[in-house]
């Protein structure tokens, strides 16, 4: 299906613009569900012990932005830079695996975070090894020969470089 318009895979620097695009549309995204959830629950301070229960709610209101974005093909970065999640086959993701993308893309940061607490990491180690983990989950499209993530090859899906819209057609010159 989407081998005839498809452009092979994206680059790892276009998948990184979009992902950075896409942490600007995450953080709006984390501020309007953290104020309904500090109202619904009255929570007044970041200290709260309910802070947990904040963070829960937070995974699933990204399961479920990703999940069902995904299961339709594109976010809103992903659309901006030309890029389709589908399934290895070229089928559109049903939603069950839109949500194990999503789980398996928390690889990007779960071991760099696992490695900066066994260590007990402080300061700039704080961010240099979560980092140095995210680089090298980035590399991973390096492995295969199709540049997928290993969250994509683990979830059997891919991405796709999409080509320009018809709307976009080069202008001619009038004489």
């Amino acid at each position: 299906m989407s081998d005839s318009v498809s452009l092979g895979a994206p680059s790892l620097r276009r998948r990184l613009a979009a992902w950075l695009y896409e942490a600007f549309l995450v953080f709006a995204i984390a501020l309007v569900a953290s104020l309904v959830f500090s109202v619904a629950v009255d929570m007044r301070s970041g200290m709260d012990p309910r802070r947990w229960l904040l963070q829960g709610f937070l995974g699933v209101v990204f399961a479920i932005y990703f999940s069902y974005l995904w299961s339709r093909g594109q976010t809103l970065a992903m659309k901006t830079w030309r890029i389709r999640v589908e399934r290895a086959n070229g089928e559109p993701l049903p939603a069950w695996q839109a949500l194990l993308r999503y789980l398996l893309a928390w690889m990007w940061f779960i071991p760099g975070l696992l490695l900066a607490w066994l260590v007990n990491a402080k300061g700039w180690m704080l961010v240099v090894l979560p980092a140095a983990s995210m680089l090298a989950w980035a590399m991973t499209i390096y492995l295969s020969p199709d540049r997928q993530f290993l969250h994509d090859r683990l979830a059997r899906t891919r991405l796709v470089r999409l080509p320009l819209t018809l709307g976009k057609r080069k202008r001619t010159r009038r004489r």
